[in-house]
């Protein structure tokens, strides 16, 4: 199927690794010209240089999306480097698994600013430019913990029905623009981070946390985790022509960790 992404332009926030690094990868396949976004430079050159060796186009914007200053950086170095965001992939966050009552009203701020403040630095932005074009997509990788809240994790949940609620209203805000406005909820996804949380979470309760993930953390009907590849796909679809009468939408990749229709 052509997905009709042949040199657009993407910036993917928080590229460096993970279900970003596996998006960036994905668009570029289709021919879509990728910015690369973290705050790791040598990690964002590895992603920059893996995609070009596999023939894509990609370039890099380094900076602190929790900081006007760090979205603004952004912003001008994924212009100047295609002249235009097509798409725009709000990725970058943080979960840190503290828990109730040892994350602090301090603690909630820091994260919400990281994963959800820097959403709407990104958007107001960037998706103007998109309006102006009269064709866009937005997309905010949001979780299946909005819906099915853990206790273990209440500041990253909260954040996450707020990435939703982002999403659904940015695109009603956008009615008419060319410019489409979702969210994608992945359930538990094996990347490198989650894989280091959970080893250490293992070490502190002296259980194998990963080898019991599916069963017991985030049960669901496949019996297992996601892989980053199945994020992508599903976010590669919703960035396309193919998708522009699906707008306003959570769509759950999750493997059915979420048991409801809604």
């Amino acid at each position: 199927m052509d997905l009709k992404l042949q040199n657009k332009v993407a910036l993917v926030t928080g590229s460096t690794s993970g279900i970003g690094e596996a998006i960036a990868k994905t668009l570029a396949l289709e021919g879509v010209k990728v910015i690369v976004q973290g705050r790791r430079i040598i990690e964002a050159n590895r992603v920059v240089d893996e995609i070009v060796k596999a023939s894509g186009s990609a370039a890099i914007a380094i900076g602190d999306l929790a900081t006007d200053a760090g979205a603004d950086q952004v912003a001008e170095a994924a212009i100047k480097a295609f002249g235009s965001v097509d798409i725009l992939v709000n990725n970058a966050g943080t979960y840190p698994a503290k828990g109730w009552f040892n994350e602090t009203a301090d603690d909630w701020n820091d994260v919400y600013n990281v994963n959800v403040t820097s959403m709407v630095r990104m958007i107001n932005r960037l998706v103007p430019l998109m309006q102006e074009r009269q064709w866009g997509r937005v997309i905010a990788i949001a979780s299946g913990v909005a819906t099915k809240p853990q206790a273990g994790m209440p500041a990253y949940c909260a954040t996450k029905v707020a990435n939703i609620n982002l999403a659904v209203s940015l695109a009603m805000a956008l009615t008419d623009s060319g410019v489409t406005s979702n969210a994608v909820s992945p359930g538990i996804i094996m990347t490198q981070g989650v894989e280091d949380m959970f080893d250490s979470m293992g070490i502190e309760k002296n259980i194998e946390i990963r080898a019991k993930l599916a069963s017991e953390f985030a049960p669901n009907p496949m019996g297992r985790a996601g892989s980053p590849q199945e994020i992508a796909d599903a976010v590669v679809f919703l960035a396309s022509s193919r998708a522009d009468y699906i707008n306003g939408q959570n769509l759950r990749v999750d493997g059915g960790y979420v048991p409801t229709v809604n």
